[in-house]
């Protein structure tokens, strides 16, 4: 299936795959539960070798609308089941929470949840911070918190690198999740500071005037041509190099233009919409490769904007 995507919400706008239960507003806790085809449990079996024996210290995790095996876990895996998640959501959060988006992945062996929360500004753009919370059913991972970022005017990420942010937290399935909710409210709310350093951040690029001079100096410094560069390599470099002017012109950075926030926005704007998203072999062989991440190039950009 397309995505990994075996059921899914989301709200009013349709994602690229097509698939999933479109609702017109964000749903409460209980409503998104049913919406996303998560309204089941897991529960545990014993597991038997052959000759009928059991086989001690495993388990497996069966779901109990179908029967099928989300997977086989160790005897110390606790369960957290759907309906958990969402009331640890709800109860992180607290107030009215509303979800954009939930469903279930790989078969139900991934489930997620996406929940909006306060609106802010960072640099007199609208800026909605959202929590994601994912949970594996079949052992491959344990339960995982992160706050994130999303410029509303193009729905990307602004992940500028604040080294004191903590924004994610998680916790093995061998620990009740409910009784680490201190712990997780305490990164959330490192989370917060976060924002707020980011829309200190933000004031300080959004006043910090670039030239298209400059401008042109830092893309050579961020994407250099050496006597080693292959002809591939320098065609990627100049294609890369286009995409970022047509981001930095773009509408919704028309106010920045000029600033090294501008900047920072353009290149957010190429990660997120243009950068390769597969390790092939032509990607290690162009430029993004030896960049590694989009977020080391944003943190690079960042570094050169404002030094």
């Amino acid at each position: 299936m397309a995505a990994n995507v075996e059921t899914m919400m989301y709200v009013r706008e349709r994602p690229w795959h097509g698939l999933g239960t479109e609702v017109s507003e964000a749903p409460n806790s209980e409503d998104a539960l049913r919406f996303a085809g998560l309204d089941w449990n897991v529960r545990q079996e014993n597991i038997f070798n052959a000759r009928g024996g059991i086989i001690k210290g495993f388990k497996a995790n069966v779901r109990d609308s179908d029967d099928s095996v989300l997977g086989v876990v160790g005897d110390r895996y606790k369960v957290v089941q759907n309906i958990d998640a969402f009331k640890f959501t709800d109860d992180l959060i607290g107030g009215d929470v509303r979800y954009e988006t939930a469903g279930s992945l790989r078969d139900g062996k991934q489930i997620w949840l996406l929940a909006k929360m306060p609106e802010r500004k960072i640099a007199g753009d609208a800026v909605e911070p959202y929590l994601c919370f994912t949970n594996a059913h079949d052992g491959s991972s344990g339960v995982r918190v992160c706050m994130t970022p999303i410029r509303v005017v193009c729905n990307n990420t602004l992940n500028v690198a604040l080294a004191t942010a903590k924004r994610t937290w998680s916790m093995r399935h061998t620990e009740n999740v409910h009784e680490r909710l201190n712990e997780a409210r305490d990164c959330l709310f490192r989370a917060e500071d976060y924002m707020d350093g980011l829309a200190e951040y933000a004031d300080m690029a959004a006043n910090k005037s670039l030239r298209d001079d400059e401008i042109r100096d830092i893309l050579n410094e961020l994407f250099p041509v050496t006597e080693k560069t292959t002809e591939r390599e320098k065609a990627t470099i100049a294609k890369c190099k286009d995409e970022f002017m047509v981001c930095y012109f773009a509408p919704d950075i028309t106010k920045f233009r000029g600033t090294a926030w501008g900047a920072i926005n353009a290149i957010s704007d190429l990660v997120t919409h243009s950068m390769p998203h597969r390790n092939t072999k032509n990607y290690a062989e162009n430029n993004w490769g030896k960049v590694m991440s989009g977020h080391v190039l944003m943190d690079r950009m960042a570094a050169l904007c404002m030094r």
